[in-house]
């Protein structure tokens, strides 16, 4: 069979301003992509391609156009061609693209079903999620808080770094006042907005409010102020952005040896796709650095794919996969989240209707 493929772009609309330090949104666009077998059209695997504005470079005003024509040099191959192509060239395409093809292969090869990692999700497997709670005024933080605890999160994950910090410091104590009794844990995502003459201050500051940890607390790049940060920090560092661009076994290898970060945080569409992603899990447990899943925001398809990989692995740490109501215009499918934990839902079932495929 000879794969082809269609795309269809579609602009997510946020329900609320989503601030972080790196500025707000209020919608983006991502693409799916379908791929078929011509003599079959209606049996499809679906991937979803979701560089994020601020942080996935390949995301230039030429994205699409590059986009189909990566589609390109896969058309007209056998599905199992394409699938070795894609192992053999990974390291060379952008990390939305490749996830987006590896989704979409994986599903074309279990039948169309939006099956793209089967295994321990659709067999009932829950995944504990973090609550994620995003910059606003210190009104809005403390009643989006009041909301996530309500709804049964145990584990809170806060933006900070664009308020004052002293008001940030006064959201978190008020957690640890109110909610003494839920044992919260608290994730901080600072996003790099901590400068390197405040950074130990600031970190010092935090630890007096039993932080579990905080991503990104400088910029990524800085390799010798980042070791410092780590090595002095009283609160265990976890990488993001510093994974970004990083695409060979041997660098990341290097990159975990001469940080030793004590968490990394994934994100196949910025971090190399779901291979890439598997790469860096490998290296950090041999490391036994903890790391855990978290979306680029996608849509509930690539949500989905997300939590099917994630269920696959043995985690004992919350996931940063409760990013499926953001929208107003997500696609309906079958993930649930409730009382602080993301399950398969089958008894809602895909809906693409709001999708228009355009060949590639």
């Amino acid at each position: 069979m000879a794969i082809h493929f269609s795309v269809a772009k579609h602009n997510l609309v946020f329900n609320f301003e989503a601030r972080t330090s790196r500025g707000a949104m209020r919608e983006r666009i991502v693409w799916f992509i379908k791929v078929f077998d011509s003599a079959n059209p209606s049996v499809f695997g679906l991937g979803e391609c979701a560089p994020l504005p601020g942080l996935s470079s390949e995301l230039t005003e030429s994205f699409e156009q590059n986009l189909r024509q990566h589609l390109h040099a896969f058309s007209k191959l056998s599905l199992q061609e394409a699938i070795s192509k894609l192992k053999e060239e990974h390291t060379r395409l952008p990390s939305s693209v490749v996830m987006a093809l590896e989704m979409a292969f994986a599903d074309l090869e279990n039948k169309g079903e939006r099956q793209y990692f089967p295994g321990e999700f659709e067999r009932g497997k829950t995944i504990d999620i973090n609550g994620l709670i995003w910059m606003a005024d210190m009104d809005l933080m403390l009643q989006q808080i009041a909301i996530k605890i309500y709804d049964g999160f145990t584990c809170i994950k806060m933006k900070v770094g664009s308020l004052n910090f002293e008001k940030e410091c006064d959201v978190i104590s008020y957690i640890r006042r109110k909610y003494y009794r839920e044992s919260i844990t608290i994730r901080l995502d600072a996003n790099g907005a901590f400068k390197p003459d405040d950074v130990l201050y600031k970190l010092n500051e935090l630890a007096k409010y039993n932080i579990h940890s905080i991503e990104q607390p400088v910029k990524s790049g800085q390799v010798e102020l980042m070791k410092e940060v780590i090595r002095h920090s009283p609160i265990p560092i976890a990488l993001d952005e510093e994974l970004i661009g990083i695409y060979h076994d041997q660098q990341k290898e290097a990159l975990l040896t001469e940080l030793n970060p004590h968490y990394i945080i994934l994100k196949p569409s910025l971090h190399g796709g779901f291979i890439g992603s598997e790469e860096w899990i490998t290296i950090a447990e041999k490391k036994n650095i903890g790391w855990w899943m978290t979306s680029a925001l996608e849509s509930n398809v690539g949500l989905y794919a997300i939590a099917q990989f994630t269920a696959n692995k043995k985690i004992t740490l919350p996931q940063g996969l409760g990013t499926g109501k953001l929208y107003d215009n997500n696609i309906p499918g079958p993930l649930l989240v409730e009382k602080g934990i993301l399950k398969s839902f089958p008894q809602q079932p895909w809906n693409f209707d709001d999708l228009t495929f355009q060949p590639s």
